[in-house]
């Protein structure tokens, strides 16, 4: 009889165990994750949904005068900040010390391309090494990588292209099952002359497009790290079978 008394309350505390496990997403990169509109889009899209109560994390609350004071600022994007800095300075690592997370965007590359014009490799290789910070952190990390968007002058979108294409086999080396990497495509269909406002970072209809590219991976994300939270959490508070 005593299982019967036990068996309940192990199921109730398993659902408050589950409900409690908020999932944690930081939005990381440089001014085009910091000072943009695109994060303040893509809160509103999540905030009616189930993924509304996501906690998002992060050192920094810059953006881009989004007219929305209520969605959650919180990101680590940093302007003018290359890859290859943040990865040999050791820098994410820091900041996911001090705002963990379950589930983290990457856009990067662009500033190593347009200030120090860095070979593809060089920058692949700095994305292997936050990839492996962000799996030291929480090691079923679920990591969003993007095809950057191109830029409005000079002649810096071939060198894009190639770490764009170079992204994907690069990913797939390094995919697991309890790390997934996703790819996003942030470059096709975004055009470096209407949807830019200085040549660089998004304007209305830019963030628009980056909002709608990055929403059906978050969720997916969301979706596989709820599901991981809620077996862990019901593992922990199972109770023995008592006769």
């Amino acid at each position: 009889m005593l299982c019967n008394k036990l068996l309940p309350v192990a199921m109730l505390l398993g659902a408050s165990a589950a409900q409690n496990a908020t999932l944690r997403y930081m939005p990381f990169g440089d001014s085009i994750t910091e000072i943009i509109c695109w994060r303040a889009k893509l809160w509103e899209k999540l905030k009616p949904t189930e993924w509304g109560s996501v906690d998002w994390v992060g050192s920094g609350r810059g953006e881009n005068n989004c007219g929305d004071s209520t969605y959650d600022r919180d990101n680590e994007g940093h302007s003018g900040f290359l890859a290859i800095d943040i990865a040999n300075r050791k820098q994410l690592v820091g900041w996911l010390q001090t705002n963990p997370a379950d589930v983290i965007t990457m856009h990067l590359g662009t500033n190593d391309i347009v200030q120090q014009n860095k070979p593809t490799n060089d920058i692949i290789a700095a994305f292997t090494t936050l990839v492996g910070v962000m799996r030291d952190s929480n090691p079923n990390m679920k990591i969003i990588v993007a095809q950057i968007i191109p830029m409005g002058f000079g002649n810096y979108n071939t060198q894009i292209q190639n770490l764009n294409s170079a992204i994907v086999p690069w990913a797939q080396g390094l995919n697991t099952t309890e790390s997934p990497i996703w790819v996003v495509d942030q470059y096709t269909g975004f055009s470096g002359t209407t949807d830019l406002r200085d040549g660089v970072h998004p304007n209305a209809a830019g963030d628009d497009k980056m909002a709608n590219v990055w929403y059906p991976a978050l969720v997916n994300a969301f979706q596989v790290a709820q599901a991981e939270k809620q077996v862990a959490a019901a593992k922990q508070v199972e109770v023995p079978f008592t006769a």
